[in-house]
């Protein structure tokens, strides 16, 4: 029979490599929820994949894949900074369906009359006024929240049903269609993809902005006196930071053009093919994934780098304590929901230019993907803790269980089962991460 002395060395050698691991991890800075996250949806990927018999990790799926989130994932960027202030938005996808509505009679009923069917304009000044419009939304919902005292809850309960009725209403219920061709670019497809050369000009770009961001950052804190993180972990996480890049671009590049359409666009630039040679042109980044890239970022440097950002986390963290200080709770709580509603407007957008028509039923349950994406990303139902990149995986890891599920031939009401399943087991991971921090 093991002595005590025996059972306490066992235990401390193997305390010992848990011990090692956890400061490796430490001294190189990982978000170990973002990597989970990424292991997770590797994990959803090749299942499927396997399941599928090899239908689902292809160059056409996982563009499709893209398409079909980036407009909940441009939703899921502004949600972060709603959770993160202790509120929630359940409007948003109704919010979607107005704007859309309203964006697609400007541009098929009121602008062609007063510019010119097909001028170069109308798709900026559709998208302005869907924009303008979903900010100003924002800002009422907002304002009766901050000022009113209703709790968001109620106040955007409210907003899902009176916007849902509005998106009906605009044109008794018809779809409008079709849209404006230079609008549709905004959806992706095959006249919304930069092509291979400008995708790989892009992930050049993306690469150096990183490089120079890392040395930046590294430059700063050594001037600060800051402990700098190692140069194994340092040249380890650019080159699994640029290797993603690169396999993303590669994989949309892969995805190739219909034969016609390559041959059209190869006449226009005077490119004659060999004898005897295929066409192949590959789709390249769609404008929708650009669009999100964009945004994501802008949100992220709101977030992280101003004192807007700072105050949005100061007033999750404790709004009595924030107000005390001078911070302007109301006001800003007013501006992140104006930024919302800006925001389902370029969902909007997206959404309606990627199905080339609008109807009032779109962006319909999009408030729960929102915010499960946003809660699987890492964001705290109780507010002060949130990540833009966590909410943008959080989407495309949503999308990819619906996409799956799909090619299974799963019925779209077990789909909804599970993505429920989904959140409910986010929430309580989440919850068991707070307690161990």
């Amino acid at each position: 029979m093991a002595s005590e002395t025996d059972v306490s060395e066992h235990s401390a050698s193997g305390s010992r490599p848990r011990n090692r691991l956890r400061r490796l991890i430490a001294q190189a800075e990982i978000d170990t929820r973002l990597v989970g996250m990424v292991v997770g949806l590797l994990i959803i990927w090749i299942g499927f994949d396997l399941v599928t018999g090899g239908l689902f990790i292809t160059p056409r799926n996982l563009f499709n894949l893209s398409l079909q989130a980036a407009a909940v994932a441009v939703m899921a960027t502004g949600m972060v900074l709603v959770l993160v202030t202790r509120n929630v938005d359940l409007s948003v996808g109704s919010l979607l369906g107005v704007l859309a509505m309203v964006m697609g009679a400007v541009q098929v009923y009121v602008l062609p009359d007063i510019l010119g069917y097909g001028h170069p304009l109308i798709w900026v000044l559709t998208l302005l006024i869907g924009m303008a419009l979903g900010g100003l939304i924002g800002l009422i919902q907002g304002s009766v929240i901050a000022f009113g005292g209703v709790p968001s809850f109620i106040v955007t309960l409210g907003g899902l049903l009176i916007w849902r009725g509005a998106a009906w209403w605009v044109t008794q219920g018809q779809t409008i269609a079709p849209l404006d061709e230079n609008f549709n670019v905004i959806g992706g497809g095959i006249s919304g993809t930069i092509g291979p050369m400008w995708s790989w000009v892009i992930a050049v770009l993306a690469v150096a902005l990183l490089y120079a961001q890392m040395w930046n950052a590294r430059r700063r804190r050594r001037k600060f006196g800051f402990p700098l993180r190692p140069l194994w972990a340092e040249g380890a996480i650019a080159v699994l930071l640029a290797g993603s890049i690169v396999a993303v671009i590669a994989t949309m590049n892969a995805y190739p053009l219909p034969e016609r359409v390559a041959q059209q666009i190869l006449d226009a630039r005077g490119v004659e093919p060999g004898e005897g040679e295929s066409v192949y042109l590959g789709h390249g980044l769609a404008v929708p994934v650009l669009i999100l890239a964009g945004v994501a970022i802008a949100i992220a440097v709101l977030a992280q780098r101003t004192r807007f950002g700072r105050h949005v986390f100061a007033i999750g963290g404790n709004p009595e304590a924030a107000e005390l200080v001078g911070v302007r709770t109301r006001r800003t709580v007013v501006l992140v929901f104006g930024l919302m509603g800006v925001l389902c407007a370029i969902a909007a957008a997206i959404t309606s230019a990627r199905l080339q028509a609008a109807s009032n039923g779109l962006g319909t349950l999009d408030e729960l993907r929102v915010i499960a994406a946003a809660v699987i990303g890492g964001t705290s139902l109780a507010g002060g803790v949130g990540s833009v990149i966590g909410a943008v995986l959080g989407a495309v890891v949503m999308q990819s269980l619906q996409s799956g599920m799909a090619l299974v031939g799963i019925a779209a009401s077990l789909q909804n089962i599970v993505i429920g399943l989904v959140l409910i087991l986010a929430v309580y991971l989440d919850r068991l991460y707070q307690r161990r921090q």
